[in-house]
């Protein structure tokens, strides 16, 4: 794993409760904390849960993709198209 110098980070709680699922997958793009994973459309896994830098010097990363819980929809930079709510089955929007 890559690792970069230490810098704040100012990230939006989109989580509506403390239980939630997160599962690891591989990154082979940037993705910002509450973009829908892989894409947003019916190919949709999960939540990205925290940023995630890839680049020509990192290669892919590892990423928490939060699978199962509850999200302040309102709360995510991008909101999640129809087709990616009906693939979030064990996602609640709230």
């Amino acid at each position: 794993m890559f690792v970069k110098p230490k810098k704040t980070v100012e990230q939006i709680n989109f989580l509506a409760s403390a239980r939630y699922q997160n599962f690891t997958y591989q990154a082979d793009k940037t993705y910002k904390a509450g973009e829908v994973y892989p894409a947003n459309d019916a190919t949709a896994v999960g939540i990205v849960f925290n940023d995630v830098v890839v680049d020509s010097d990192t290669g892919s990363q590892p990423v928490a993709i939060v699978v199962e819980g509850y999200v302040l929809k309102d709360r995510l930079p991008v909101a999640p198209a129809d087709e990616a709510i009906e693939a979030l089955k064990e996602i609640k929007f709230r």
